[in-house]
C-alpha cells in the first residue's frame, strides 16, 4: 500500500483516492454508525456527507435519502424541522442537482404538521406556558430555508403543486407564509388572488393573518399582479390590516403595503392609507415606537411621487409628517424630502401649495440648528434650503419674488450660506429688471431696484464671514451702478472700504492657517477696476473713493517683509492713467462717469498726476529698502512690474518718466534674478513702429544696450 502525498484535485474521482484514505474514511462512518442516539448520529453524518466521495461515485446520492428517512424517527416536530433544514443546507452545498431529497424533506415536513395539534405537543406548550402563535413562529426559519432550497430555480408548476398540498392541510398558515416568501415574486404575483383566498381560509388563532398579508405584500412590491385584480387585492389586504390592534404589528404590515399602493394607485388611495396610519398611530403616541417604519413609508411615497404639487395636495401628508416629534428624526425626514425635491423638481415653481409646504419643511430644518450643531450639518442643511430657493420663481412678478426673499430672510436667519444666496437672488432680480426694461427704468422699476439694493445693504452686515461681506458689498455696488442707483452704489463701496481693515492677516482654509494677502490683492484689484466707472460724489473731494481705498491700504497692518502694499500701489497706477483719458475704456450705459463730469478739467488731471507721483514715490522708497541679499529678488520683480506699468500707461515722451523706466529696467536686471525679457523688447520695438509711438525708438535702444552688458 503506497502513500501519495500529493493533494487531490477539486474534481477528483474515487479512482484518484488511495486505499489508506478510503480505509480511514470508512472507519469514520463505522464509528458514526455506532452512535446510539439518533439526533447526534444524524448531524455528525450529515456534517461529513461530502466525504462519501472518497468511497463511491453514488455515495452522496444514496446517503441523502437514507438520512431523510432517519429524520422521520424524531418525535419532536420542531427538532425534526431544523434537522431537515440542516440536511437541505448540506445537500445544496455538496449536491445541488439532487432535488429529489429536497422534495422528500418538504413533503415529510408537511406530514409532520399534524403533530403540532396533537396531544403531546399541546401538553408541552401548556407546561412551558408558550402560546401557539409564538410556538409556530419558531418553525419559520427552518421552513423558510427548506422552501428556499426547493424553490431555487424551480419551475412555476412546483408552486402550483405546493399550493394544492397546502390547501389540503389543516393549520396551514405557517407553511403558506413560507411559500410566499420562498418562491419568486413573479410567480406569487400572478396568483395573488388565489393566495388571498387561501389566507381567508386560514385559522386566525394559529398564525396571524396580518403576517400572511405582509409576506404577500413583499412579493407584490417586487412584481405586479394582473391589473384588473389590483384594487381587489388592496381592499382585501387593508380590511385585515386596519383591524390589527397592536400598533407595532399594524405598522410593520402597513409599511409593506404602502409601496404596493404607491406603485399602482393615485394620491387618493395613498391619502386614504396615510389617514388610516395616522388614526392607528396617534393614540397613546404609539408613533414614537415606530419611527423607522414611518420613515420607510415616507421614503416609499417619495420613490413614486415626484410631482410635489400632487404630493402636497394630499390632505394627510403634512399631518403624517407631524407624527415625527423627535427632533433628529423629523430633520432626517425633512432632509429626505428636500433631497428628492431638488433632484426631481426640474422646473421653477410658484405653486403656493408647494411653496408653503416647502417653507414649512425648510423652517423645520433651520430651527433644528443650535449651538451644538456641527458645521458639516449646518452646511448640509443650508445647501438643501438653497436648492429650494433656487427653484422658486414668480416669473415677471418681481415684487412677489422680492417679498418671498424678505420672508425667507426672516425664516432662515441662522444659516449664513442661505442669506448669501438670498442676496445673490435679489441682485439677480435687479439685473433681470434692468434687462426687461432694457436699461430704461420707469419710476416704478427704479424704485424697485432701489428696494433690492436696500435689501442687500440691510442683509450683508448680518454675515459673520468678512470675506462674504466684502465680496457682496462690491457685487451689490456693481449691480447698483448698473441700475443707475448712484447713492446706493456709493454706500456699498464706502461700506466695503470701511470693512477692509477688519480682514485678519491669516485665514483658515481646510483647517490650516493661510495668509489672506492673496485674497486682499485680488479683491482690491477688482475694486479698482470698478472705481473707473464710479462718478465722484459732489459733496466729497476729487477721487475720494480712490483716496479712501489707498489710505486704507496705507494704514493696514501687512505681514512683515511683505510687498503687498506696494503691489496695490502699482495696480492703482493703471486706474489713474485710465481716469486721465478723454474717453474711458468702459462705462455703464445711461450713467455719467468722471469723464463726463470733469471733461478733461486741468484741475482734475492735476489731482491725478499728484496722486500718481505720490504712489510712484512710495514705490521707489520701498525699492530702496530691498538692498539686502535676501531681498534683491523681490526688488527685481517689483521694479519690472512698475516698468511694465509705465511702459503701458505712462507718457514716455516725458524725459523724466522715460529715464525712470530705463532705471527700473536696469534695476530689474542688476542682480541677475531677472532674465533678459527678449519678448518685452520685441513688443516695445513693434510698438515703436507706430507713428504715434516713435518716441519709443530711443528708449528701446537704451534698453537693448543695457540688456547686452
Amino acid at each position: 500500500m503506497c502513500l501519495d502525498p500529493r493533494p487531490l484535485p477539486d474534481s477528483f474521482t474515487v479512482e484518484d483516492v488511495n486505499d489508506t484514505a478510503k480505509e480511514t474514511c470508512l472507519n469514520w462512518f463505522f464509528k458514526i454508525a455506532s452512535i446510539r442516539e439518533l439526533l447526534p448520529r444524524l448531524y455528525v453524518e450529515a456534517a461529513i456527507l461530502k466525504c462519501n466521495r472518497f468511497l463511491s461515485k453514488s455515495g452522496i446520492q444514496e446517503t441523502l435519502p437514507r438520512l431523510t428517512a432517519m429524520i422521520r424517527g424524531m418525535g419532536d416536530p420542531l427538532v425534526a424541522a431544523y434537522a431537515r433544514a440542516y440536511l437541505c443546507r448540506v445537500g445544496m452545498e455538496v449536491a445541488p442537482h439532487l432535488k429529489e431529497s429536497l422534495n422528500a424533506n418538504v413533503f415529510d415536513l408537511l406530514a409532520t404538521f399534524r403533530q403540532i395539534s396533537g396531544d403531546s405537543v399541546q401538553k408541552q406548550l401548556h407546561m412551558q406556558k408558550v402560546e401557539v402563535p409564538a410556538y409556530l413562529t419558531l418553525y419559520s426559519p427552518a421552513i423558510n430555508w427548506i422552501l428556499q432550497c426547493v424553490a431555487y430555480r424551480a419551475p412555476e408548476q412546483l408552486l402550483t403543486e405546493m399550493m394544492e398540498r397546502c390547501k389540503m392541510m389543516a393549520n396551514n398558515a405557517l407553511l403558506l407564509n413560507s411559500i410566499m416568501r420562498a418562491f419568486r415574486p413573479e410567480f406569487v404575483a400572478t396568483r395573488a388572488t388565489d393566495f388571498i383566498g387561501m389566507i381567508k381560509d386560514c385559522d386566525e388563532s394559529g398564525f396571524p393573518k396580518h403576517l400572511l398579508y405582509g409576506s404577500l405584500g413583499r412579493s407584490l412590491a417586487c412584481a405586479d399582479p394582473p391589473e384588473s385584480e389590483r384594487l381587489t387585492i388592496l381592499n382585501e389586504a387593508w380590511k385585515v390590516i386596519t383591524k390589527v390592534r397592536n400598533p407595532q404589528d399594524y405598522m410593520n404590515c402597513a409599511e409593506i403595503w404602502v409601496e404596493f399602493t404607491c406603485r399602482h394607485f393615485t394620491k387618493r388611495e395613498v391619502n386614504t392609507v396615510l389617514a388610516d396610519i395616522i388614526k392607528h398611530m396617534t393614540p397613546d403616541r404609539a408613533f414614537e415606537e415606530a419611527y423607522p417604519q414611518l420613515q420607510s413609508v415616507i421614503r416609499k411615497i417619495l420613490t413614486y411621487f415626484h410631482d410635489f404639487s400632487v404630493l402636497f395636495s394630499m390632505e394627510r401628508f403634512l399631518p403624517f409628517l407631524d407624527m415625527f416629534q423627535k427632533d433628529s428624526v423629523r430633520v432626517e425626514v425633512c432632509k429626505s424630502i428636500m433631497e428628492v425635491f431638488i433632484k426631481h423638481q426640474l422646473e421653477l415653481t410658484r405653486d403656493p401649495v408647494i411653496l408653503n409646504a416647502m417653507l414649512h419643511i425648510c423652517k423645520t430644518m433651520h430651527d433644528s440648528v443650535n449651538a451644538l450643531t456641527l458645521e458639516d450639518e449646518k452646511r448640509s442643511l443650508a445647501l438643501l434650503i438653497i436648492g429650494f430657493i433656487r427653484m422658486v420663481s414668480f416669473g415677471r412678478d418681481f415684487e412677489q419674488q422680492l417679498s418671498f426673499c424678505v420672508e425667507a430672510r426672516a425664516t432662515f436667519c441662522n444659516l449664513e450660506p442661505v442669506l448669501v444666496q438670498l442676496i445673490h437672488t435679489v441682485n439677480q432680480l435687479a439685473m433681470e429688471t434692468r434687462m426687461v426694461m432694457k436699461g430704461n427704468h420707469s419710476r416704478k422699476t427704479a424704485a424697485f431696484v432701489r428696494a433690492c439694493a436696500a435689501y442687500c445693504f440691510i442683509t450683508i452686515p448680518s454675515l459673520s464671514s468678512i470675506f462674504s461681506r466684502l465680496h457682496l458689498y462690491l457685487l451689490s455696488g456693481q449691480v447698483a451702478l448698473a441700475n443707475q442707483c448712484l447713492s446706493q452704489a456709493d454706500a456699498f463701496l464706502k461700506a466695503a472700504v470701511s470693512v477692509l481693515p477688519e480682514v485678519s492677516r491669516s485665514i483658515s482654509v481646510e483647517g490650516k492657517l493661510r495668509s489672506s494677502e492673496s485674497f486682499l490683492l485680488d479683491y482690491i484689484n477688482n475694486f479698482l477696476a470698478t472705481l473707473l466707472v464710479v462718478p465722484d460724489h459732489p459733496e466729497h473731494g476729487v477721487l475720494y473713493l480712490v483716496r479712501g481705498l489707498l489710505n486704507m491700504v496705507q494704514d493696514y497692518t501687512w505681514e512683515d517683509n511683505s510687498d503687498a502694499k506696494v503691489r496695490v500701489y502699482i495696480s492703482a497706477l493703471p486706474l489713474l492713467a485710465a481716469m486721465s483719458q478723454e474717453t474711458y475704456l468702459y462705462s455703464i450705459p445711461k450713467m455719467d462717469s468722471n469723464e463726463t463730469l470733469y471733461g478733461g478739467d486741468p484741475k482734475f488731471l492735476s489731482e491725478i498726476n499728484k496722486l500718481c507721483e505720490t504712489l510712484i514715490g512710495q514705490i521707489l522708497d520701498h525699492l530702496k529698502t530691498l538692498t539686502r541679499d535676501e531681498s534683491v529678488r523681490r526688488q527685481s520683480a517689483l521694479a519690472f512690474s512698475l516698468f511694465g506699468v509705465l511702459l503701458a500707461h505712462g507718457d514716455l515722451r516725458n524725459n523724466k518718466l522715460s529715464q525712470l523706466s530705463i532705471n527700473l529696467w536696469n534695476l530689474s536686471h542688476k542682480h541677475g534674478h531677472c532674465e533678459t525679457r527678449i519678448r518685452t523688447l520685441e513688443s516695445i520695438r513693434h510698438q515703436a513702429q507706430r507713428p504715434d509711438m516713435a518716441h519709443l525708438s530711443d528708449t528701446i535702444q537704451r534698453l537693448a544696450l543695457q540688456s547686452r552688458t
